[in-house]
């Protein structure tokens, strides 16, 4: 009997003693740490964390550039693998979040955790504090479930934070798919660095896409350098920021007000002073690395000067709108004297890969390297397109397919204006480093005998004048041009245009100067850094278009839409010579044209009814005789236009601008009707504008 007692004493020993070294709840090991007492083993573990973290540890340059001070918690565990994972972080900023998950990626596999003898995970929490500094080794939190329940509560409000704005904005725009806005002056910009030699970069095609341009012109830098020091929201907000700002981690959009103000006068007219008057918004994002959006709503009122005015009563629709305002849209009257022209511009853009976008949407294109276009230009209303970008090897092929609209009332049906296609081509290829040539061709046809959009027209590398042959000459209406750029040096480059609409060789060869030649051809040079000035940008041009070119037999199948030339906004019948120069030092910025100009014009009344070749919206047929045509027959006109603007960039981010400017124009006609008389004009302007479009008032 008491041998059994004094086994079972020892065995109940024996099996305390068990329970309590197995019973011990150890840390992950390091394999530096596995001669450690099992006392020291969690300060062994902590040291290796923390010398880690600190090893490995890079700053992103954008915390540093920011100057940030703060802290990073990380909630991590050890598996009962050994593998350390990283549950949730709490961060500022995103790339401190990535880094962080990078660094710890690259921790080694250990010895897990043990409870009671078996493998078990282990959860910490770890603060890092930024500016990174070296930490002596502390203990560190164990995860407690309560501790965890909190991470987990902070992980659920991740939504929230970033709707509050918590995850720092940086400018994904600048690298997105989005269409840098067409403005002459600020492509002026990144001219330069579009065209220095050996750039495989092509220029004609715009708008360009950020992702494009980012490739010579650091946006980025550009922003920074023009950064105003301001603390509050509001400074912010008025100088440096987008209104609303919002990032996430696959996506980023941004709001911002639309303010075009203005308050002139017009030494000519009657009325007491002309005004402008826009408000709107504009929004534009994007969702993961290829897709973007922008979407732009502008409600307008406004009185111009009075040869604009008249202009733009020349263009009325059909129906009781009395005016189109050029480059925007149908306006109704407003007051006694004013218009009225809401206007909305919107597109989506996708780049499916590296070689190709496209792009859907409401808005304007525009082809060409100089200030005016012969092939497709800017200066018409919004219209309806599809676009496919193309590049490869050293081209780049732009497909636009396009809905415009003919609102003249002879072709309006039930009221509804009359739709008409279009559809260009245009390749582009740097032959060399210095030279580029271009080719490009066009369509338009209608929706008679309920064609509507004709799918010969959709194939992207068809030549369409054999097809508007195969369709019937009289189904649609092809153009033919080429553009070339030549680059002398990294601050000189010439360029051309050249459009054909139709023309006879034997009457070229003959000298007879027939109706049939219809074509017309664009000169220009470029100056950078004019005479060693940086930022100074002088630019000559001279375009020659002949009569007739761009029209047709068939009123609805000219190079038109919405009463306006989808070309040079003069129409046909005239030369020209622009000369335009331009200067900018940070946010202050100075523009300066002058445009010389030769016109032939309809007489338009009850004697002389016949089409000089000038208006693209005439019957070439109506024409007075099919020989000795010649630019300027009609009523001659010579014209003078100059404008002198200056201002300062008041928000880079949104581009607003404060400006004032004057205008000379010089109308000379030689014949006097009751549309054309000799007019001069002193404009005087001051405004505040978000500037997205380029305004044309030199016709």
């Amino acid at each position: 009997m008491i041998r059994f007692i004094v086994l079972v004493l020892l065995l109940v020993q024996f099996n305390a003693f068990s329970q309590d070294e197995f019973s011990k709840e150890k840390p992950p090991v390091f394999p530096n740490c596995n001669n450690i007492e099992i006392d020291s083993l969690q300060q062994c573990f902590d040291k290796n964390v923390y010398n880690l973290i600190f090893s490995n540890f890079k700053v992103p340059q954008k915390v540093i550039d920011e100057n940030y001070k703060g802290k990073i918690v990380v909630l991590f565990e050890v598996d009962v693998n050994g593998n350390f994972k990283v549950i949730y972080v709490d961060a500022f900023y995103n790339v401190l979040e990535e880094e962080i998950r990078r660094v710890f990626a690259t921790f080694p596999k250990i010895t897990p955790g043990t409870y009671n003898g078996r493998n078990t995970f282990k959860q910490y929490s770890i603060p890092i504090q930024i500016p990174l500094v070296k930490q002596e080794p502390k203990t560190l939190d164990l995860a407690t479930e309560k501790q965890v329940s909190k991470l987990e509560e902070a992980a659920k409000q991740e939504f929230d934070k970033v709707n509050k704005g918590l995850y720092a904005y940086t400018n994904k725009r600048h690298s997105s798919e989005l269409s840098i806005q067409f403005i002459h002056s600020d492509y002026a910009k990144f001219d330069r660095a579009m065209n220095l030699l050996g750039t495989n970069s092509h220029t004609a095609a715009k708008p360009f896409l950020y992702s494009d341009v980012a490739k010579y012109y650091d946006f980025d830098e550009e922003q920074k350098s023009l950064q105003k020091n301001a603390d509050s929201w509001a400074g912010k907000k008025l100088w440096n920021e987008h209104f609303v700002q919002i990032q996430g981690k696959d996506y980023w959009f941004i709001i911002d007000p639309v303010f075009d103000l203005q308050v002139g006068k017009d030494t000519d007219a009657d009325f007491n002073s002309t005004y402008n008057n826009t408000r709107g918004f504009v929004v534009q994002g994007g969702l993961g690395k290829k897709f973007n959006f922008y979407s732009a709503v502008f409600e307008s009122q406004g009185r111009f000067a009075d040869y604009v005015n008249r202009y733009s009563e020349s263009l009325k629709a059909f129906g009781p709108d009395p005016a189109i305002i050029p480059g925007r849209g149908i306006a109704k009257r407003f007051k006694t004297d004013s218009y009225d022209y809401p206007v909305a511009e919107a597109y989506l853009s996708y780049s499916p890969a590296e070689f190709l976008n496209i792009q859907f949407g409401h808005g304007k294109n525009f082809i060409g390297d100089g200030y005016r276009s012969l092939l497709m230009s800017d200066v018409t209303s919004p219209h309806p397109f599809l676009k496919l970008n193309t590049k490869f090897w050293k081209l780049k092929y732009t497909n636009t397919f396009m809905w415009m609209k003919d609102v003249r009332d002879e072709v309006v049906e039930d009221k509804a204006f009359l739709t008409k296609y279009v559809a260009n081509h245009y390749l582009s290829w740097n032959v060399s480093k210095r030279f580029n040539l271009g080719l490009f061709e066009s369509v338009l046809w209608t929706n008679s005998n309920d064609r509507g959009f004709d799918i010969n027209y959709l194939n992207p590398v068809v030549f369409y004048r054999a097809i508007e042959f195969e369709t019937g000459q009289g189904a649609g209406n092809a153009l033919l041009g080429a553009t070339a750029k030549y680059k002398f040096n990294n601050d000189v480059n010439a360029y051309g245009q050249f459009i054909l609409d139709e023309f006879s060789l034997s009457d070229i060869k003959g000298g007879e100067k027939s109706w049939k030649n219809k074509y017309g051809y664009q000169l220009g040079v470029k100056y950078y850094n004019a005479f060693k000035v940086d930022n100074l940008l002088l630019q000559l041009e001279y375009n020659r278009v002949r009569p007739y070119t761009y029209s047709h037999n068939t009123v609805v199948l000219n190079y038109g839409h919405n009463n306006q030339t989808l070309a040079h906004l003069w129409g046909a019948n005239f030369s020209e010579l622009v000369l335009i120069g331009r200067y900018r030092l940070d946010r202050w910025f100075a523009d300066a044209k002058f445009i010389l100009g030769n016109r032939g014009l309809d007489y338009n009344n009850g004697t002389d009814n016949f089409s000089y070749g000038g208006d693209i919206y005439r019957d070439y047929n109506d024409r007075p005789f099919d020989t000795g045509v010649a630019i300027g027959q009609g009523i001659k006109a010579k014209s003078f236009y100059g404008n002198l603007q200056a201002g300062y960039v008041v928000n880079p981010a949104s581009n607003l601008k404060l400006f004032t400017d004057i205008t000379v124009r010089n109308f000379d006609p030689s014949a006097t009707t009751t549309t054309t008389f000799s007019n001069n004009t002193v404009w005087f302007n001051f405004g505040l504008r978000t500037d997205l479009f380029n305004w044309y008032f030199d016709f």
